[in-house]
C-alpha cells in the first residue's frame, strides 16, 4: 500500500530481533497498513533502524514510532538497562540518537510489554482488562497488564517470567541463575534438549536433519505436526515446563487471562495443550477455573503491532 492519502496519521512499531529488524505501520486502530523487515549488524542498529524509518515514511506520514527491544527498558528515563543480545543498545543513548537521526518522536520498550499491548489491543486478549503475556522465542519474556495499562514494578523490570527457577540443579542461564525455565523451553534451549535426546531416538525424522544441518525449533514444530513421535514428545515436555510456570502465575494473581506468543508457539494445540494440562494440574482450582489460557493472534507482527500502539499511547494505557 503506496498510496499516501490511504495512510495519513500512521505509527510504526520496531520489533528488534538478534539480526533483523521487522517493522510495521499501523492505523490508529492497530490495523497494519505497511511492512517491512532489513537484517543489520548490531553496531548499526540506529542507524539501520532510522534507514528503514526513512523508507516507511516514503509510503505513509508518520506521527510516532515505537521500538520493541529484547531486553529491559526503563521507560521513565527512555534506556535499555540489560540487553544480553543487543549489548551494543546498552551503551549509547539510543533513544535521543533515533529521535535526533529521524526528528520523529520514538517510545522504547521491552519487546514483551510490546506484544503484550498489541494482544491487548488488537488480539487475543481486546475484551480481556487484564492479561498475562508471555513470548516463547529465542529468549522468554513477560509482560503483565492489569486494567487495561502495561503494570511494569518498581524498575520497569516486572514479568520476567522466563527466569523463574523450574528446575534447582538444572543448567545455568544466561542471567546467572541455574534451571530458569528459559533454560528448558526457549528456542535455543528445545533445539539443545533434542540433540541431547537424538542418538537415543534414531527412529525419529529430526535424526536426519541432525547430520545434514542444524535442527531449529521450526524443525521440531514441523515434524511434531507431521506427527514424529519424538518431536511430539519434546513439544509435550517443553509444554508441561511452561504449563509449571503458568500455574505459578495464575496462584499468584489469579488473572483474566494468559496469552501464549513467540515462535515456539508454531507448533499450536501441540503444545497449548499440554501448558493447559499441566497449570491445571498445579494451580489452585478456583483461579484456574476463572484464568482463559489462549494462543496470542498477532502472530510474527505482534512485538512491531504493539510497539505502534505504544507510540499511540506513550504512557502504555488509554
Amino acid at each position: 500500500m503506496s498510496n499516501k492519502s490511504e495512510n495519513q496519521n500512521g505509527f510504526a512499531g520496531i520489533d528488534v530481533g538478534r539480526t533483523t529488524i521487522r517493522a510495521v505501520v499501523t492505523s490508529g486502530d492497530g490495523n497494519v497498513l505497511l511492512r517491512r523487515e532489513a537484517n543489520y549488524q548490531p553496531e548499526d542498529l540506529v542507524a539501520e533502524i532510522a534507514k528503514l524509518v526513512s523508507e516507511l515514511r516514503e509510503n505513509s506520514p508518520l506521527k510516532a514510532v515505537g521500538v520493541g527491544i529484547p531486553g529491559l527498558v526503563n521507560r521513565e528515563t527512555d534506556r535499555v538497562l540489560i540487553s544480553t543480545g543487543l549489548p551494543s543498545a546498552v551503551r549509547g543513548d539510543m533513544h535521543s540518537e533515533l529521535m535526533k537521526a529521524t526528528g520523529l518522536r520514538f517510545e522504547l520498550e521491552n519487546d514483551a510489554n510490546a506484544a503484550a499491548y498489541g494482544e491487548l489491543k488488537a488480539g487475543a486478549g481486546r475484551d480481556a482488562r487484564d492479561l498475562f503475556y508471555i513470548g516463547i522465542g529465542e529468549s522468554i519474556g513477560g509482560a503483565i497488564i492489569l486494567d487495561g495499562k502495561l503494570w511494569t514494578g518498581a524498575s520497569g523490570c516486572a514479568g520476567e517470567i522466563g527466569h523463574i527457577t523450574i528446575n534447582t540443579e538444572g543448567i545455568e542461564c544466561a542471567c546467572g541463575n541455574t534451571g530458569c525455565l528459559e533454560t528448558v523451553a526457549s528456542a535455543p534451549n528445545i533445539v539443545r534438549r533434542a540433540r541431547e535426546r537424538l542418538g537415543r531416538d534414531s527412529t525419529s525424522s529430526l535424526s536426519r536433519l541432525a547430520t545434514e544441518e542444524s535442527i531449529t525449533v521450526a524443525d521440531v514444530a514441523r515434524e511434531a505436526t507431521n506427527g514424529d513421535d519424538f518431536s511430539i514428545m519434546m513439544i509435550e515436555r517443553t509444554g508441561r515446563f511452561i504449563g509449571a510456570a503458568v500455574a505459578s502465575i495464575i496462584n499468584l494473581l489469579s488473572i483474566e487471562r494468559i496469552v501464549l506468543g513467540g515462535g515456539v508457539m508454531q507448533a499450536g494445540d501441540l503444545i497449548l495443550k499440554p501448558i493447559i494440562e499441566e497449570a491445571g494440574k498445579r494451580s489452585f482450582q478456583p483461579c484456574f477455573e476463572s484464568t482463559k489460557i489462549v494462543a496470542a493472534e498477532l502472530g510474527a507482527d505482534g512485538v512491531a503491532i504493539g510497539a505502534a500502539l505504544l507510540a499511540r499511547d506513550p504512557r502504555g494505557w488509554e
